[in-house]
């Protein structure tokens, strides 16, 4: 009998980040009142040519980094996101 098991992980975080102190400069804000509320100090940012399609590509390519297994070896990949760039075809895809 087969059984799944999961043998890696990957994630990516894009460079570029905003912090709250560059949203207070732009906006009627400050760093105290979003940490209080959200608990968020900065955040990242897409390259304008940097697709969710792209992190997940590199997110993958870490997890088989990080896996005792070959690409040939892998049966799937799952891709979870809350962005997708389509809703046909799906970024798994």
């Amino acid at each position: 009998m087969r059984y799944t098991r999961l043998v890696a992980t990957g994630s990516y975080l894009p460079e570029k980040t905003l912090s709250n102190e560059d949203l207070a400069r732009t906006m009627d804000t400050s760093d105290e009142w979003i940490r209080s509320r959200t608990g968020i100090a900065e955040r990242h940012i897409a390259a304008a040519n940097e697709s969710s399609a792209d992190m997940a590509c590199h997110a993958a390519l870490r997890a088989l980094e990080a896996s005792p297994c070959t690409a040939e070896d892998l049966d799937m990949i799952l891709v979870a996101t809350a962005t997708p760039e389509h809703i046909f075809p799906s970024n798994a895809t």
